[in-house]
């Protein structure tokens, strides 16, 4: 006589651990991890031009894309802390090779885009104290690898992402209230918008969720040790207040570059976020843009190489020897810059397009085992809802995904 196995139940497996005071203070790194992530050198630049091209009306594309952001973090934070698993682990058990092809993706991209990182370190430093550009990437580089040779690096990383996450919020707060923008104007547009650019709005979505910021959190909150279905309730709410968080920079920086344009001023050259600081508030405001623009870089390059060391290493792999690897990363990545003098731009657009590759991929197999293999999710039952707010999201990360294909075609044009 055949019996049938049992369903299994829900349980947070026997490595679980539900957030106490010290889980949530590395949820509070994890979560400003991903944000400071996302908030790079390109999110700055992204941010000032949208803000001159669409005027008030980019409040309605920064509102879409910090929506689709929460659906698509949601997904990602829960399905790896129930299940414990890095997301290429997590491939590799659903189809084997695919968790092997996605972190040859964002190794790759993260070393591109780190290069590009320090180069923005440099040109903050540049802006904050006159000092050489090169000088200043070498210096900022070397901060983010003493972060990584203390003996409690994740303490520290968790410290330096807060800190300066913190310090840019501020500052920008500063700036935004300064230019006085047309706060109303905004509102408005921010649900009537006068023009609707979705190119403008997909841009938006694969700079703040593409590549290996999708799980800078998410793997930093593993490490420190938040697992299991007990701490759902945690996970969710900190994934959600890490976009939060990029979508209070970003409209700030939308303000304080509105508040300029709509007092007259025309935003023409190169720097545009550095040209409104400056007009905004002299002097002062043009160092406090240096200041912003490195602690965006020097957050960037730390989140961008401690992510793609957690792609290429198990979760098995002892701290000191992570680190390691990790401060290799990021010394390879500035000698690169020093050597060529700049972000070499052809290398940034292909990487540009591998993370838009990365986004369907990764997030498609983490939604597939979230809706097929409950076993790796150790019986938990996945939220019907939420998965179909993550396959709306995903279809639209395929979309960027073909955007992405065709950038990479005119490289060889």
């Amino acid at each position: 006589m055949t019996s049938s196995a049992p369903t299994p139940k829900a349980s947070t497996g026997p490595e679980a651990k539900k957030p106490g005071a010290s889980h949530r203070t590395a949820l509070l790194g994890a979560m400003f991890l991903m944000s400071t992530s996302a908030i790079g050198p390109g999110f700055i630049t992204q941010t000032s031009e949208f803000t001159v091209k669409l005027g008030a009306a980019f409040a309605f594309a920064i509102l879409v894309s910090i929506l689709v952001d929460i659906a698509v973090q949601l997904n990602v934070w829960r399905v790896i802390g129930v299940s414990g698993l890095r997301a290429q682990d997590l491939g590799n058990k659903v189809l084997p090779g695919v968790g092997w092809v996605l972190s040859a993706l964002v190794f790759v991209g993260g070393l591109v885009f780190n290069i590009g990182n320090v180069a923005g370190t440099s040109l903050g430093f540049n802006a904050m104290t006159g000092l050489d550009p090169k000088l200043g990437g070498a210096l900022s580089a070397l901060i983010a690898i003493l972060v990584f040779v203390s003996k409690k690096a994740g303490v520290a990383l968790d410290r330096i992402v807060v800190v300066l996450g913190a310090l840019m919020i501020l500052l920008m707060l500063y700036v935004a209230i300064v230019s006085a923008p047309p706060v109303g104007e905004a509102l408005k547009n921010t649900v009537l918008p006068e023009k609707i650019d979705f190119l403008v709005i997909t841009t938006l979505i694969g700079g703040t969720v593409g590549g290996y910021i999708t799980y800078a959190g998410a793997h930093r909150m593993l490490d420190s040790g938040v697992k299991g279905v007990d701490a759902v309730k945690e996970i969710s709410k900190t994934s959600i207040l890490g976009i939060i968080v990029t979508g209070v920079m970003r409209v700030l920086l939308f303000l304080a570059i509105l508040g300029v344009v709509a007092g007259g001023m025309a935003l023409t050259s190169d720097n545009k976020a550095a040209e409104a600081f400056q007009a905004a508030a002299g002097t002062i405001g043009l160092r406090m843009f240096g200041v912003v623009l490195w602690a965006a870089a020097l957050t960037s390059v730390i989140g961008a190489a401690y992510t793609s060391i957690s792609f290429v290493t198990k979760q098995t792999t002892a701290p000191r020897t992570r680190n390691w690897l990790t401060i290799a990363f990021i010394a390879v990545s500035a000698v690169i810059y020093l050597l060529i003098g700049k972000a070499p731009q052809t290398l940034l657009i292909f990487a540009g397009a591998f993370n838009g590759l990365i986004l369907p991929i990764g997030f498609g197999v983490l939604l597939y085992a979230a809706w097929r293999r409950r076993d790796l999710l150790h019986g938990y039952k996945y939220p019907a809802w939420l998965l179909i707010v993550g396959v709306l999201a995903w279809a639209l990360t395929v979309f960027l995904a073909v955007q992405s294909i065709s950038g990479i075609a005119a490289l060889f044009k």
